[in-house]
């Protein structure tokens, strides 16, 4: 009988349908938005590693007060596990007649770790090339193909603007393109990206400064990061001028609090999301009474044969929640095509998870609920005779 109704008033149930469905999928975009956008900076934080902490020193005149020998000293404490030296500098590389403005990092074997490199072509950075401090770079797809044309540029040779001339270094790798969370900020203000041993970098500028160095503890001190930090930062104080200031930051806590961010976000843009569903509801609750008003000498006649409180009842909440399932089925058919859709275009594994589409439908089954169970108690509780006789 439900269904007959709603077939009954065609257009009504699918303008009615088409605010059910744009309420749900909607929410249901807000929330894998969220997921992915927090599943992509979590990746990247992984990738500092999940006992990490950031350390530096600032000197009075704001330069950096990072030594060679601190990051020696700091590699051998006992809390510390692994320690890169992390070094940059704003330069201009240049190949076959093109040129480009680029940050030049200094940084050690291994330090894909620290800065998320993933590597197209080639090699990294060795030990051995640090030791040795050779001339050899690794640069992104984007930069290799703006200079060479192409996006293997393995073997090439790039020059960059270190110590007052152009140094000549070959290529013998190439990162994937916005690979390194950093890059994927400031590409839009910085084009190139280049990755050289941090004792060449530090050969050429003629100092064995650091900009930062990044720790990571053994497992077992994971729970006292704060705890490690602080004897980081008393140790390097004993080597430092009183004017300096000494930071040792737990990573960790700094992604909690980006992530407390993120849920907040998600969370207001997930409210802004359900007010289109609140909407929906009030578009249900209308077209239902309209429907009660529609059918009131039915109603009479029904009570007048039988019918009782509650058959009525069930009748027009059934009609309410049909409304609701087929709304939010359509909802969530065009949410999760869309973001197949959007996953195919963007090359980003974005996907609907069975508890988003789950929390989609029981949010618009509530809604279908709670606006309909109105006008379904309006139309149990009219009596026969006065609804009879009613034009």
């Amino acid at each position: 009988m439900s269904l007959r109704n709603l077939k009954r008033k065609g257009a009504r149930t699918l303008l009615t349908l088409l605010s059910i469905a744009i309420g749900v999928c909607s929410v249901l975009i807000i929330s894998v938005i969220s997921d992915a956008g927090k599943a992509a900076v979590n990746h990247e934080l992984d990738s500092l590693g999940v006992n990490g902490i950031a350390v530096s020193v600032k000197q009075s005149d704001g330069s950096t007060g990072l030594k060679n020998e601190d990051l020696s000293k700091l590699r051998g404490l006992e809390d510390v596990a692994e320690a890169t030296p992390v070094l940059t500098k704003m330069g201009v590389a240049s190949a076959g007649g093109q040129s480009s403005s680029t940050m030049i990092w200094g940084i050690d074997s291994g330090a894909n770790q620290v800065i998320s490199l993933e590597m197209d072509y080639g090699r990294t950075i060795t030990a051995a090339d640090v030791a040795g401090r050779s001339n050899v770079c690794l640069v992104d797809a984007t930069t290799a193909d703006a200079l060479y044309h192409r996006t293997n540029a393995v073997g090439g040779t790039l020059y960059l603007s270190l110590g007052g001339g152009s140094e000549p270094f070959e290529i013998i790798g190439v990162a994937a393109p916005d690979s390194g969370i950093l890059q994927s900020i400031a590409g839009e203000y910085i084009p190139a990206f280049v990755y050289i041993p941090y004792t060449t970098l530090q050969r050429y500028i003629g100092s064995d400064a650091l900009s930062q160095i990044a720790i990571q503890v053994p497992e077992e001190q994971g729970d006292n990061l704060d705890a490690v930090a602080r004897k980081i930062e008393r140790s390097l104080r004993l080597e430092k001028s009183a004017d300096a200031t000494v930071h040792a930051d737990n990573l960790v806590k700094q992604r909690g609090k980006l992530s407390n961010t993120l849920d907040i976000v998600t969370l207001v843009l997930t409210v802004i999301g359900s007010i289109s569903l609140v909407v929906a509801g009030l578009g249900i609750m209308t077209v239902m009474l309209v429907s009660v008003t529609e059918r009131t000498r039915e109603i009479g006649i029904k009570k007048a044969i039988g019918a009782r409180r509650g058959a009525i009842l069930r009748e027009f909440l059934t009609e309410a929640m049909l409304l609701s399932v087929l709304g939010s089925g359509i909802g969530l058919a065009a949410g999760a095509a869309l973001t197949e859709i959007a996953s195919a275009v963007l090359q980003y594994p974005i996907h609907v998870s069975v508890y988003q589409a789950a929390g989609a439908l029981a949010i618009a089954l509530c809604s279908g609920v709670l606006f309909g169970v109105y006008p379904a108690i309006a139309a149990s509780k009219m009596r026969p005779v006065d609804a009879l006789r009613r034009d």
